[in-house]
């Protein structure tokens, strides 16, 4: 596996930095009993100790919920080889630390058998841990579409953030940050299946034009079902919003439906084999004699001729 590159982004590094000067270590610069000097052992590196796996703890409001499995494997060898490249950004609690970036590299360490691993430890407000938990995410591009959009109406309802200042934070344009945040208004099955790569953000935003429910569902399972692509699902979608009106079939007139049956039944009884007359209207349409072989064609067409 390649290593990942160690650098935390210009949104990340710019948060880290305007709380820099609220970070503590875990322990007094007084002399630390037997058991801190157990938990926490501070490295030459300034800001960088290393910590205990059963104190650490992840940081349950944070955006991203799935990891996948293959992934923390693979990662958990690397880190059998190199170790723990890039420490956890972690802030004290009462009793433990809680993870603000880094929950994927604590799991495969947790994989790999590591007792302790090296972390930064830093004081933030609710708002910065969120913002830095989502930044560090969407860098690595780690959060599925509906985990992203989650964070982003957070940052918005709960700490009043403008999806202006959200996109300056994370590095997207505000038409990003909005068209994340639709996904939401989808049918909760339809966002499972975006969840589950069942369907891509294309299709989804195709989707959105469908207000009812069941009927969007029903149109994502098709979508799924028949491997549409985004074109055809938007063309789908249009189709089911507008559907064509089908124009009433003509009824014929019986005794003139009866007229062209005896027609047929004639010409089948001069050519020898069936035989349908197709009206346009009144006075124009086409006769179409059916063939089963060569032979019979050439008997047909001979037969035709002889008529001349």
């Amino acid at each position: 596996m390649t290593p990942r590159k160690g650098g935390l982004g210009r949104g990340l590094d710019a948060m880290i930095s305007e709380t820099a000067m609220k970070s503590r270590p875990t322990a007094k610069k007084t002399t630390p009993s037997k058991e801190s000097k157990k938990t926490v052992e501070e490295k030459k590196e300034e800001n960088v100790l290393t910590v205990k796996m059963t104190e650490i703890e992840p940081n349950r409001k944070q955006p991203r919920k799935q990891f996948d499995e293959d992934g923390l494997l693979e990662l958990a060898e690397s880190i059998k080889q190199f170790g723990v490249l890039q420490p956890l950004l972690v802030q004290k609690k009462d009793d433990y630390f809680e993870i603000i970036a880094g929950e994927r590299r604590w799991r495969a360490s947790k994989l790999a058998g590591l007792k302790e691993v090296p972390v930064i430890i830093k004081d933030f407000s609710e708002q910065e841990a969120v913002e830095i938990s989502l930044i560090e995410n969407i860098q690595r591009e780690n959060l599925n579409p509906i985990e992203e959009a989650v964070a982003f109406k957070r940052l918005m309802e709960e700490f009043h953030l403008k999806q202006d200042t959200i996109a300056e934070r994370v590095s997207k344009s505000r038409t990003a940050v909005t068209n994340s945040m639709r996904l939401l208004k989808l049918d909760e099955r339809v966002q499972q299946m975006l969840i589950d790569e069942m369907l891509s953000t294309g299709h989804a935003r195709a989707l959105l034009a469908i207000e009812d429910k069941e009927m969007q569902y029903s149109a994502a399972i098709k979508v799924f079902d028949e491997k549409l692509s985004v074109r055809e699902t938007e063309k789908l979608v249009k189709d089911i919003l507008n559907p064509t009106e089908k124009k009433p079939e003509k009824k014929e007139d019986p005794a003139l439906e009866l007229i062209y049956q005896q027609l047929e039944e004639k010409i089948k009884g001069i050519v020898g084999s069936k035989v349908a007359i197709r009206r346009k209207n009144k006075d124009k349409g086409r006769i179409e004699i059916e063939y089963y072989s060569q032979d019979e064609l050439e008997r047909i067409v001979e037969l035709l001729e002889s008529v001349r």
